[in-house]
C-alpha cells in the first residue's frame, strides 16, 4: 500500500485546529504550506521565485499573493534569512539591509493577512522542525547563503549570525559557502569547503550533532560523521507549528 503525503494524509481526517500558515522565505525561493496543530501539512507545499532586489513592500505583496490558494488558516509562522527582533528585520543579507532595517515584517503581514504573525531567523525555524532536544545541536543551511541556529535541549539559543563571520582571509561564510562560490569553484571543491567548516564549527561549539539542510544540502557528497545528517528543505516550512 502506497504511503501517503503529509498534505494527502491530513485531508483524510478531520484537521486539528489551530492550522499555521508557515512561510519560508529563501534568497532564491518563497515556499508556504498550511500545518494542522500537529505539525502536518494539510495542504501542499506552494513555491514561487522571490523577488528581484526584494524591498519590503514587494516581498510582502509577493507572500499576500503565493499563499492565496492555501485556504484558511489562524496563524502565521515565517522564517527569515537574517537577523530578526520582536517581529522587525534587523539584517537582510539577501535583499539589502539598509532598506529592510527595522522592517517590521510581522506587523506588515499581519496587517495583510488579518492573523497574528511570529517572524524568526530561516535556519531557526528549520531546526525546529529536526531537532532531537537532546544535547547541543547545530543548524547549518546551505542555500543562497549560509545559515545558523544553535539549540541546547531543545531550546534556542541567541542567534549568532556566523555567516557574517571571516572564515577564511576576509571571506565570510557566505562568501566561501553560498551558492555563488559553489557555482564559482565546483561540486569538488566546495564539498572540501563545507567539510572545513563543519570541522572549524565543531571546535568552536562542540556540538553534539549538526544538521545541514537548505536548497544545497543534497549536494553534500562527502563522508558525513555519525552525528551529521542531511535534512529536507520541507524542514523550512514544517518548523513553523513550533
Amino acid at each position: 500500500m502506497r504511503k501517503r503525503s503529509g498534505a494527502a494524509a491530513g485531508r483524510g481526517r478531520a484537521t486539528a485546529r489551530p492550522r499555521t500558515l508557515a512561510i519560508d522565505v529563501g534568497g532564491t525561493g518563497l515556499k508556504a504550506s498550511v500545518l494542522d496543530a500537529r505539525g502536518v501539512r494539510i495542504t501542499e507545499r506552494l513555491r514561487v521565485p522571490t523577488p528581484a532586489e526584494a524591498p519590503p513592500k514587494v516581498l510582502v505583496d509577493a507572500l499576500v499573493e503565493l499563499v492565496a490558494p492555501l485556504g484558511a488558516f489562524e496563524r502565521v509562522s515565517i522564517g527569515f534569512p537574517g537577523v530578526v527582533r520582536d517581529g522587525r528585520v534587523l539584517t537582510a543579507p539577501h535583499f539589502g539591509t539598509k532598506r529592510w532595517h527595522r522592517f517590521d515584517l510581522a506587523g506588515a503581514l499581519a496587517k495583510r493577512f488579518g492573523k497574528p504573525v511570529r517572524l524568526i531567523n530561516d535556519a531557526e525555524m528549520q531546526g525546529l522542525a529536526v531537532v532531537r532536544g537532546t544535547g547541543l545541536e547545530l543548524v547549518v543551511t546551505l542555500g543562497t547563503g549560509v545559515g545558523t541556529a544553535l539549540f541546547r535541549d531543545g531550546e534556542l539559543m541567541p542567534h549568532l549570525e556566523l555567516a557574517h563571520h571571516p572564515v577564511r582571509g576576509r571571506k565570510t561564510y557566505n562568501d566561501y559557502l553560498g551558492d555563488r562560490a559553489r557555482k564559482k569553484t565546483g561540486a569538488r571543491r566546495w564539498n572540501r569547503r563545507v567539510r572545513h567548516v563543519m570541522d572549524i564549527l565543531h571546535t568552536l561549539l562542540n556540538y553534539d550533532r549538526v544538521y545541514i539542510g537548505g536548497g544545497n544540502a543534497r549536494r553534500v557528497t562527502f563522508d558525513l560523521d555519525r552525528n551529521m545528517r542531511l535534512v529536507s528543505n520541507d524542514a523550512g516550512v514544517l518548523g513553523g507549528i513550533a
